[in-house]
């Protein structure tokens, strides 16, 4: 039998994975189809010295033949020609997170969805670690596979419909699907399929002890009731014996239909409706794992939201800065917008378009926005369109920083960054658009 394991990918992830399998005593071998970036390349020296072999720039045969099984990581398409050379060749094909779970007693808590799994995932680690060691990781950017060396109580997992679908013996603890919209349907060749990717953390032989899904999503509420190997709980909804839910200004959790009150909206550290629903998911994981109802409050209220994601920046003579980065997609910047009510808000909007229709975000703006401040390559279009929608209360500027500063001198309660497009017209990423944000109002 070989034991010789091929690693796709010469990546975070793909790394973690190859030096664990070395570890285990594999025979590894890691076929990158790019020319290795610089930051790589003294990680590639290490990596050879101890005994690992590494092809760049293709993927040959001879790297290929042999192996036991191949370990995937989530920047390969399935429809790429690797993927379907393995698949010819009848190469068992797993991702990162299928492995590490095969190599670790240690329990998951896997979080998944379009939107908010990574706050979410975040936020459970938070709370849990009232009590346990229960690091992050997975998509949010520490692979599973570099924490299976220690252990943990819960290794609290975000995953993407990648991961998910190369999954096979993956069976968290506890899953979590955060909400279910359209995306990546060129990546999963379908929407239904995309839907079957994350589907499978859910149910048939990978149900988890216990299900939690999103009762305001009715394709998630119907899927609930395919989930029956799992105890399911719902949140968003009172109408179940378990469930988490708002009633009044309180979040409130209930098992075998006993209600317990958690924690008051005005004490949460995050705001808006998709951020409570992000604090529903981790309450009911804690709650799960036998946290104590203060602890999770104390713990809900010290939580800071990841990087970029409706991040909280300051407070300057009665204005609120939010950076919203991580919204590239007019879906995420409508859920930012809807999260504002009743206050004045100048929306920093713009960037490289993604050319989606964009009607929901105007009717969003027109609802709940005072100003618009366009930056960047869409400008005219984002202009065109907030004015067939009646939105007239438009400023055009050519830079974060002279946005920055013209949205200050309106004096609005609120100065939201939540661009609805990519970034890369002016910046480097979107994480480099949301430090440029920061640091500006940082030094007001």
């Amino acid at each position: 039998m070989s034991n010789k394991v091929l690693v796709l990918g010469l990546s975070k992830s793909g790394i973690a994975a190859a030096e664990y399998a070395l570890k285990a005593g594999y025979d590894v071998y890691i076929t990158e189809g790019k020319a290795p970036k610089d930051e790589y390349k003294v990680k590639i020296e290490e990596l050879s010295d101890k005994g690992i072999h590494i092809e760049t720039n293709g993927h040959s045969d001879s790297f290929i033949e042999g192996s036991k099984f191949a370990i995937t990581s989530p920047g390969i398409p399935p429809k790429s020609e690797i993927i379907k050379k393995l698949k010819m060749k009848n190469i068992p094909i797993i991702s990162e997170v299928e492995f590490a779970y095969r190599n670790t007693k240690t329990p998951f808590i896997a979080i998944t969805g379009t939107n908010g799994k990574t706050t979410t995932t975040a936020l459970v680690s938070h709370i849990l670690k009232a009590e346990y060691k229960a690091p992050f990781c997975g998509n949010i950017g520490v692979p599973p596979s570099s924490l299976i060396y220690e252990d943990y109580d819960y290794l609290v997992c975000e995953i993407s419909s990648y991961q998910a679908q190369m999954t096979e013996e993956f069976k968290p603890y506890i899953s979590v699907w955060t909400n279910f919209t359209p995306d990546h349907i060129d990546w999963h060749e379908g929407l239904e399929n995309y839907f079957k990717a994350k589907a499978k953390i859910f149910a048939g032989k990978q149900s988890p002890k216990y299900a939690v899904l999103n009762a305001k999503d009715p394709k998630l509420f119907e899927f609930a009731k395919e989930c029956n190997k799992s105890k399911v709980f719902l949140f968003d909804t009172d109408k179940m014996d378990n469930c988490c839910y708002i009633s009044g200004d309180s979040i409130w959790f209930k098992s075998n239909g006993t209600p317990e009150k958690i924690i008051d909206l005005k004490d949460c550290s995050l705001v808006g409706h998709h951020n409570y629903q992000n604090i529903m998911c981790g309450i009911i994981c804690a709650k799960l794992c036998g946290i104590s109802n203060e602890q999770i409050k104390d713990r809900i209220m010290s939580f800071k939201a990841p990087e970029h994601r409706l991040e909280k920046v300051r407070e300057m003579d009665g204005i609120t800065f939010y950076n919203d980065s991580k919204a590239t997609n007019p879906e995420a910047s409508i859920v930012a917008i809807d999260s504002f009510n009743n206050v004045d808000v100048a929306l920093i909007l713009g960037g490289r378009d993604k050319n989606t229709d964009l009607t929901e975000m105007c009717d969003s703006i027109n609802k709940h926005i005072n100003t618009v401040l366009l930056i960047g390559e869409a400008t005219q279009r984002f202009e065109d369109n907030l004015k067939k929608n009646g939105f007239n209360n438009i400023i055009k500027e050519t830079t974060m920083e002279s946005a920055i500063d013209k949205a200050i001198s309106l004096k609005p309660d609120v100065v939201l960054l939540s661009p609805a497009c990519a970034s890369f017209d002016m910046f480097k990423s979107y994480e480099h658009r949301g430090e440029v944000f920061k640091e500006y109002v940082l030094s007001k």
